[in-house]
């Protein structure tokens, strides 16, 4: 069993930054892709960030690319996004979210996911 606690979140001006902070349990992450996903009201959600565990390479959303950094402290075991030049539309729910162990591949899709965080809000005024 894994759990994930995400922590970060707040309210800032369009602008600003923030860095959204998931720490795991229960498994090392460095053995399991890992994602941020978020989701606004009204909405579904969505893919924002990737991880995968065996190279530590990164994959993004085209909505956040160049401002959004996933990066994993695996001392730490936790997992961060780190988001720059937030606008308004970045507000919403973000959820921290790790695969089967051993998995490859890029996964953007929610069932790629077995366990979730119970999410941070993120609210960007404008």
């Amino acid at each position: 069993q894994v759990q994930l606690a995400e922590s970060g979140g707040g309210l800032v001006q369009a602008g600003d930054s923030l860095r959204l902070s998931c720490a795991g349990s229960g498994r090392a992450l460095s053995t399991t892709p890992m994602g941020w996903f978020r989701q606004a009201p009204g909405k579904e959600r969505e893919f924002v960030a990737g991880i995968t565990w065996s190279t530590g390479s990164t994959y993004y959303a085209d909505s956040v690319k160049g401002r959004f950094t996933i990066s994993r402290d695996n001392a730490k075991n936790t997992v961060y996004l780190q988001m720059n030049s937030l606008k308004p539309e970045d507000t919403a729910v973000y959820y921290c979210a790790a695969g089967n162990r051993y998995s490859v591949g890029a996964k953007r899709a929610v069932r790629d996911y077995e366990y979730w965080g119970q999410g941070t809000q993120v609210t960007v005024s404008s």
